[in-house]
């Protein structure tokens, strides 16, 4: 074999190593369950009232913990218990596109249905979800739309970590919380 044919072959396989390096994406499939804070950081303290205590503290990234996350090729799948068991309701399930189309996810909360649109697009090894959601002004009912962002990426540890930015809503500030979670 020529040294000319040699090296085309050899930029050849180095050129589809590199694309396929390239393609690989993190895969975020697993139970996940959020880490305690460290010590010596404020924990969020429940506050009482009546039989409930209801946790007080930042928003975290939106979801509870454990959470489920299923991912293939195409969708990005994310479910976690919201209710309590008594209250006979299935976890909350959301579904992503991971081509960057809209998807529509219907959740049943408070006064009835509410539609999500959301899109995911890869940032480098960050996975970028952006929903919208609607909300009515509370003193007139029109309607307003709030962004929530969440970027999910792998540490190094092997930890999920949740970057989640929520818009102002009604004039307050934008607020950005960080929540990192440990496979089971």
């Amino acid at each position: 074999m020529s040294r000319l044919m040699h090296w085309c072959i050899t930029v050849a396989i180095a050129g589809l190593a590199i694309r396929a390096g390239a393609q690989q994406r993190p895969d975020f499939s697993g139970v996940w369950t959020t880490v305690p804070a460290p010590n010596g950081a404020a924990a969020a303290a429940p506050l009482l009232t009546g039989d409930a205590q209801f946790p007080i503290g930042d928003m975290g990234s939106g979801w509870g913990s454990p959470l489920t996350i299923t991912q293939n090729a195409s969708h990005l799948t994310v479910a976690y218990v919201f209710f309590v068991p008594y209250d006979l309701q299935a976890p909350l399930r959301f579904v992503f596109n991971l081509d960057g189309s809209e998807t529509r996810n219907t959740v049943m909360m408070g006064r009835g249905m509410q539609v999500q649109r959301a899109t995911a697009m890869w940032a480098g090894d960050a996975l970028v979800l952006s929903t919208r959601h609607v909300l009515p002004y509370p003193n007139d009912g029109a309607q307003q739309t709030v962004e929530v962002r969440q970027s999910l990426t792998i540490a190094s540890s092997g930890s999920l970590v949740v970057e989640t930015t929520r818009a102002g809503v009604m004039g307050g500030p934008t607020t950005t919380t960080r929540t990192v979670y440990t496979k089971r």
